[in-house]
């Protein structure tokens, strides 16, 4: 069999086998097959397509390039949840601690934030001491005694993908869902989950802009799960505003906090309530969305949730003692707020402007490897459709002595529309895949 084959294959639009793919993924793994030709194979991937059963295929042959995580020793249905990424996206902090409080068994492994989306690995990095580099069978253990632990991915884990995404990253071929979904799928396969909820988010700070490519991302990787045996559910929800008030590391870790005493903000704890049914139906630990809804109200209003987020903290490390007294997280010394030059009605609240504007003040990173400051970020103080008089603030930067302040404050300008009549009001949750 030789590689060229397999770019002309593809290249003419023709489907590739299972053992042409496993053949493709190996080589290009180990290196055997030179970076201009796996680049190559991936450009033809993204121009012509791949189908549902191509696309599963590449997806197992990256899962079975390194470890998979086994957690048949644990009791119960291990309910997996991942997010595409968004601004202010802190849902993973919040869910997976809530559904595990609810009687699921939710094993995580997250990302860190790159470009304008946050990652939760460094939100949780924010608390003092938390540990993310736990070893497998330290994840295992707070697996089995809290219900939950959120980590990052270990080097065995999919090394297919680290190399698949470093060549995507530099030949201009993110942008096609087969391999987006095999990507993903594939990390998310070797979790060890039998069950996966999708949050795919859609709008102005998602990395699927519109309706129609989250629709084909949920639906592909849906498929893949389905073909894989793992029961798996796709939630599209709105990312054109953030999610929450809070945008930077810290900050996002005080909102968590709030949410699970039961004080979040309304787009938040319809995200976090929808995607938490979905998980405890497939958990198995209700028969019906209404009946987890209603568990899932009763773990926020009796603080269960928060007991089990300061279960986890402790367990990875981390001060317990924040989810009682924030002044141990992070703070940035510096405020600055932008005001409305008119009055009117807020009438967009752009979630991209505003996460470059967090990442200016230092709260993101351009490339893996970048310092991130864990104590800066934006609070936001109204949201779109808001009444807002001349001169009210809009948003709340914290900053270091100033770094950034001028192109975050330019960010924000344009980030924020005010009109004479109020948006029509856009629904957080825009649809389902099951």
């Amino acid at each position: 069999m030789r590689f060229v084959d397999l770019i002309a294959r593809k290249r003419d639009g023709r489907p590739l086998s299972p053992e042409e793919l496993d053949f493709a993924v190996e080589g290009m793994t180990s290196g055997a097959v030179p970076d201009y030709q796996a680049s190559a194979l991936l450009m033809a991937i993204t121009l012509q397509g791949m189908t549902d059963d191509e696309t599963a295929a590449l997806t197992d042959a990256m899962l079975r390039s390194g470890d998979r995580v086994d957690l048949s020793g644990i009791p119960g249905i291990k309910v997996g949840k991942h997010s595409t990424g968004g601004v202010g996206d802190k849902v993973s902090i919040v869910l997976a601690p809530l559904a595990a409080a609810c009687g699921a068994i939710v094993p995580k492994m997250s990302g860190r934030g790159l470009g304008h989306t946050g990652g939760t690995l460094d939100k949780l990095e924010s608390i003092p001491g938390f540990r993310v580099d736990l070893t497998i069978a330290e994840f295992k253990a707070v697996v089995r005694e809290v219900g939950t632990c959120i980590i990052g991915q270990t080097a065995r884990l999919v090394p297919a993908d680290k190399k698949l995404y470093g060549l995507r990253d530099v030949t201009g071929t993110i942008d096609s869902i087969p391999l987006i979904s095999s990507s993903i799928m594939s990390k998310k396969l070797a979790e060890g989950s039998n069950a996966l909820v999708l949050d795919v988010k859609c709008g102005d700070g998602a990395f699927m802009r519109d309706r129609q490519g989250a629709q084909a991302l949920a639906q592909s990787m849906v498929a893949i799960g389905h073909h894989a045996g793992v029961r798996t559910e796709a939630v599209i929800t709105d990312m054109d505003t953030p999610l929450g008030a809070a945008v930077g590391n810290s900050l996002e870790i005080a909102e968590s906090i709030d949410m699970l005493r039961g004080a979040g903000p309304a787009d938040l704890t319809a995200v976090v309530t929808h995607l938490a049914s979905r998980m405890l139906v497939l958990g198995g630990i209700e028969s019906d969305a209404h009946a987890a809804a209603s568990l899932v109200g009763r773990a926020l209003a009796s603080g269960k949730g928060l007991e089990t987020f300061a279960r986890m903290i402790d367990r990875q490390g981390g001060d317990a003692r924040v989810v009682d007294d924030r002044t141990l997280l992070p703070a940035a010394p510096g405020r600055e707020r932008l005001t409305a030059s008119r009055s009117g009605y807020v009438t967009r609240l752009g979630a991209q402007a505003i996460g470059r504007a967090a990442n200016a003040l230092g709260a993101g990173r351009r490339q893996l490897g970048d310092a991130v400051d864990s104590a800066v970020g934006i609070v936001a103080m109204v949201k779109a459709g808001d009444a807002v008089g001349e001169g009210q603030p809009l948003l709340e930067l914290h900053h270091r002595d100033g770094r950034g302040l001028a192109a975050a404050l330019a960010a924000c300008r344009e980030a924020i529309t005010i009109g004479d009549t109020a948006p029509a009001p856009r629904p957080k949750i825009l649809g389902e895949v099951r």
